[in-house]
């Protein structure tokens, strides 16, 4: 089931930036003077963060619009109508804000329509970028609640989450790192060395470039004398686009096995 809801997810963003970068009215935002002078003199963030929640709030009206056409004005050619509102939550600024969902459904089968711009500003990459960033510039997870949370109805940012959140881009990040192409690299020298992070063993290897700039090209859990680690690893950077037909010097420890596999 989520695995479809996920398809369907996709299927309806995508279809919302298409409808999105077409030819569609430009999206206005009608803030009373008061209340934004109101909010401005709290913080230029706080009325920034409430405009922002304004236009998502905006960008879902229109294409409610769109899809089931204006409020109030029946025409019984639409395949879709109005549903009412359930509570739901959008990403801003990294943090979860609770909103009114609106709700469509299709005429024919009467299923509800999921809408693309909700899926979009609900995405928890959103929350798990912000939450990267913020903590790889040194904020920790135990005070990230109180630094972070600026909105006064916020949710989803305690300890635990923020964790999970963390965890999740790391992963992500970590994958991007060692899966990214490496054609066209000029490598002068490639280091190949064991380090212990965390009690666990790793096999790094960091190209150095032509002018300088070290470059980590692939890392893998194990030892250094284990030979299947180390050729399985430059096998990899083989893989992913390191010619190693091109002379360069190799900086290494005493280790047999990572002389051997750059041998091989």
């Amino acid at each position: 089931m989520k695995k479809q809801y996920q398809i369907r997810a996709q299927r309806a963003i995508d279809q919302f930036q298409e409808w999105a970068t077409g030819e569609v009215d430009p999206i206005q935002l009608s803030l009373p003077a008061a209340d934004m002078l109101k909010l401005a003199q709290q913080s230029l963030g706080e009325l920034l963060r409430q405009v922002g929640k304004l236009f998502v709030e905006n960008v879902l009206e229109a294409e409610v619009e769109q899809v089931a056409g204006e409020r109030s004005q029946p025409d019984p050619k639409r395949a879709a109508y109005r549903w009412g509102t359930e509570r739901g939550y959008v990403i801003i600024d990294g943090q979860k804000v609770p909103i009114e969902k609106r709700r469509v459904r299709n005429r024919q089968n009467d299923r509800e329509i999921l809408l693309g711009s909700y899926e979009l500003f609900q995405r928890g990459s959103l929350v798990e970028e912000t939450v990267w960033r913020k903590i790889m510039y040194g904020l920790t997870m135990r005070s990230y609640k109180e630094v972070v949370q600026q909105f006064i109805d916020a949710y989803g940012v305690e300890k635990s989450t923020v964790s999970e959140h963390f965890v999740e881009a790391s992963r992500k990040k970590l994958e991007q790192l060692l899966s990214r192409s490496l054609v066209g690299l000029s490598l002068c020298a490639i280091f190949i060395d064991g380090t212990i992070f965390k009690g666990e063993h790793l096999v790094v290897a960091i190209g150095l470039d032509r002018f300088g700039r070290k470059i980590v090209l692939g890392i893998r859990q194990g030892a250094t004398e284990n030979a299947a680690v180390v050729g399985d690893l430059l096998a990899d950077l083989l893989q992913r686009g390191v010619d190693f037909s091109q002379p360069r010097l190799y900086i290494v420890d005493g280790s047999k096995a990572i002389y051997s596999a750059i041998r091989n």
